[in-house]
């Protein structure tokens, strides 16, 4: 039923690799810069980069789940 309401409002698999993928780089760009603010005392740098990270196994899904269902 999800599927085929965001199927329905214009949203393709396409769609959902393409936030997979940018859900990546986003982490890996958190993790990259959190070197230089966690040495001026914010420990919660990194910890954004997995939770960022975290998002691009449930776009993945959903971006199967939307191929399998525009076939």
């Amino acid at each position: 039923m999800l599927v085929r309401k965001m199927h329905e409002a214009g949203v393709r698999s396409e769609h959902a690799y393409m936030a997979a993928m940018a859900s990546i780089g986003l982490s890996f760009l958190s993790w990259a810069t959190s070197a230089k603010t966690e040495s001026a005392g914010i420990d919660r740098a990194d910890r954004w980069g997995i939770f960022v990270g975290e998002w691009a196994p449930t776009f993945f899904g959903l971006g199967l789940a939307l191929a399998q269902y525009e076939k």
